[in-house]
């Protein structure tokens, strides 16, 4: 049987997993709604474009289900203090998420010239927005949340919404955005065809050039100015959940520290950069599904090094260090994680072939003549 330690460690790579399925799979949604007016220059084009979201889209959204599911079920401390300290940026970005399946539907409902334009504008911003927020949401992780637990271990948050931004966290908002954009665009490459593959191809060449530049600079701060977290006392890794219970101090260059302990950690990094690159060429040579296979490995490899630079912390505290949240002293009871492995044991291979059915239903081309052919189409 397994152990609590090793149940926690379990619950950290799922969650790790079903953010990164999220990423993968919503992310070439939300890039492609973003770069819609670089790719798509009049209506049938921008029909096009949301033709080949279309069929997917929906689907996709199961993975931030299940990964809010996950972090609310396995680290009850965690979904407290992030969801009710940054309420308003998650607002936000639920407004961006309710505007884009309305947008879908409504578009395309009226011809009118107006009516079209603001409905456009409206999907460009439900896939910005998302991409933004999130970018600066893991900015934030990574330097800390103003958080701390009173007498009776209730969290407090004493950050403001302007205080989210600040100059490291709108670098990983704007990495975010490029990112997947890149996605987005190595997506619309593989779907379309003629004016739109041809501007989604440089688009995408645009934003994977942007993404390793801005990767390297958030890593070059990360190690050099950006203070991290470093637990000074012993933890007890099978003890029950309490953060109150350890020492932790910050420190400059602490998130790297990872990679001089454990040199495999590095296969994370790696990916993010010979993912985007790996993209780019592939785009140049013509071979659109490879190229967003790659452009799948950089969005992995990008989102697994914030994981994999700061464990064990999931969300450190930047008013009070030593009652940070780690990967052993914020999770659910053991039978709760016993409980969970097993549903997720049953329940997720059922999605994953679900959804691999659906893509290979979906699959080929959306042209013009199939969105003019199509009555059922947007």
């Amino acid at each position: 049987m397994l152990d609590y330690t090793t149940l926690r460690i379990i619950w950290w790579a799922l969650l790790g997993l079903l953010l990164i399925g999220f990423a993968i799979m919503d992310g070439f949604d939300l890039g492609a709604a973003a770069i819609t007016p670089l790719v798509a220059r009049n209506d049938l084009q921008r029909r096009i474009v949301m033709n080949a979201l279309g069929p997917v889209w929906e689907g996709n959204q199961v993975w931030l289900i299940l990964g809010a599911g996950a972090l609310f079920a396995a680290w009850p401390s965690i979904y407290a203090v992030s969801f009710s300290g940054f309420y308003l940026a998650m607002f936000l970005v639920l407004s961006a998420l309710i505007i884009r399946p309305v947008s879908f539907k409504f578009r395309s409902k009226n011809d009118g010239a107006t009516w079209r334009r603001v409905w456009d504008s409206l999907f460009w911003f439900s896939g910005i927005v998302p991409c933004l927020v999130f970018g600066v949401a893991v900015g934030n992780v990574l330097q800390g949340a103003p958080f701390h637990f009173d007498d009776v271990l209730r969290a407090v948050y004493t950050g403001g919404f302007w205080a989210l931004f600040t100059p490291f966290t709108l670098l990983c908002g704007v990495l975010s955005v490029s990112m997947l954009c890149m996605h987005g665009a190595a997506y619309l490459n593989m779907k379309t065809q003629g004016e739109v593959q041809h501007r989604a191809r440089k688009t995408l060449w645009v934003f994977a050039l942007l993404t390793l530049v801005l990767f390297a600079l958030g890593g070059y701060w990360v190690a050099m100015d950006l203070p991290g977290y470093v637990i000074t006392s012993k933890v007890l890794t099978a003890g029950p959940s309490n953060p109150m219970h350890k020492h932790v101090v910050m420190q400059i260059g602490a998130w790297i520290e990872n990679y001089y302990v454990y040199h495999w950690a590095l296969i994370a990094p790696m990916l993010g950069f010979i993912g985007a690159l790996g993209a780019i060429f592939l785009s140049v040579l013509k071979f659109e599904k490879t190229a967003f296979i790659s452009s799948c490995a950089a969005v992995f490899g990008v989102v697994s090094t914030v994981g994999v630079s700061m464990f064990p912390f999931i969300l450190p505290s930047s008013t009070n260090p030593s009652q940070s949240l780690l990967v052993w002293d914020a999770s659910s009871s053991e039978l709760t994680l016993k409980i969970m492995l097993v549903a997720t044991i049953i329940f997720l291979p059922i999605i994953l072939l679900y959804t691999g059915w659906v893509y290979r239903v979906m699959r080929g081309k959306v042209t013009a003549e199939s969105v003019n052919d199509d009555m059922q189409s947007y």
